[in-house]
């Protein structure tokens, strides 16, 4: 559906975008990561025909990106693009016709996307007196009006609450189930990690590591991380070592990565004689994975 071919794109004397590959298949939920300035809007926006690269080239649904291809692209940026004085049926209406749909047409996708996105009990409400989850699934609805094939969700949950991520969370899950290609763009790793088929890490202008989690924990020589909190860290490295465990930290926790699972009282036995608070099995999940490799490249 998305193919990207050696993408170049620079600002300047700054290279934002270096050599990128990307191969997002039919009906993929494909999760792009990054820190600010990583060069996921650039990717965006050259996707959309908004800039135009220095070299490479990328193509929709085996078209080079046009005028024409942003016809099948539908694009929830991370601000709302919403009118607020008008209703959520008429700010859906205005873009329909922006995208050329007849009557007939705006009219069936109109109460078609309101209902996928579990909001037609409230077309005739003015944008200004919806929560900022139904503001978002509104902007997730505009970009749905035109029934494109490729759908880009940028940052979709920033600022929500729990309740109002796990709603988009849902409809997003809903928009694969469709067979809708999605292209999501997140700080969240726990939101990719549940929601994307594949993800792509980006950092130095470039994909620097790219798969399935599974895949992905290839990456690193561990098949379980442990959390401990003990006053005595020092002690509990030491023995980790003795273990042949390797020791990382994630923010104030201290966590050792083990080669193999072991059971429980054997992990207890590995620091036998440290004063240990609590000890925590997690499975490897893509933040052990991310941190691992944007901090060795």
């Amino acid at each position: 559906m998305l193919v990207i071919k050696n993408l170049n794109k620079s600002y300047g004397q700054r290279q934002v975008i270096q050599n990128l590959n990307l191969n997002i298949g039919s009906g993929e939920t494909y999760g792009l990561l990054g820190a600010n300035g990583a060069g996921k809007t650039t990717t965006i926006n050259l996707i959309c025909n908004l800039l135009k690269a220095d070299s490479g080239y990328i193509t929709i649904n085996n078209q080079p990106v046009s005028e024409a291809t942003k016809k099948i692209i539908g694009v929830a940026p991370q601000e709302n693009l919403l009118y607020k004085s008008l209703s959520c049926e008429e700010n859906l209406k205005f873009f329909a016709n922006i995208y050329g749909l007849n009557r007939e047409k705006r009219y069936n996708q109109i109460t078609k996307v309101l209902a996928s996105v579990n909001l037609l009990d409230r077309a005739k409400s003015p944008v200004d007196t919806l929560s900022g989850g139904m503001k978002r699934r509104l902007n997730i609805a505009v970009a749905l009006i035109h029934q494109p094939q490729l759908v880009i969700l940028d940052e979709p949950t920033t600022g929500l609450d729990i309740e109002a991520r796990y709603e988009i969370w849902e409809l997003i899950r809903q928009l694969k189930s469709q067979g809708i290609t999605i292209l999501l763009t997140t700080h969240s790793l726990d939101e990719a990690e549940r929601l994307c088929h594949r993800v792509g890490i980006l950092k130095n202008a470039g994909i620097i590591a790219e798969g399935s989690l599974a895949e992905l924990r290839t990456l690193i020589p561990a098949k379980e991380i442990v959390v401990v909190q003990t006053s005595s860290e020092e002690q509990a490295i030491a023995r980790g070592q003795e273990c042949g465990f390797i020791h990382r930290r994630y923010g104030n926790d201290l966590a050792f990565w083990l080669p193999e699972p072991l059971e429980l009282k054997e992990i207890i036995s590995c620091f036998e004689g440290v004063a240990i608070d609590s000890i925590a099995r997690k499975p490897v999940g893509l933040e052990h994975i991310y941190v691992e490799v944007t901090q060795q490249k």
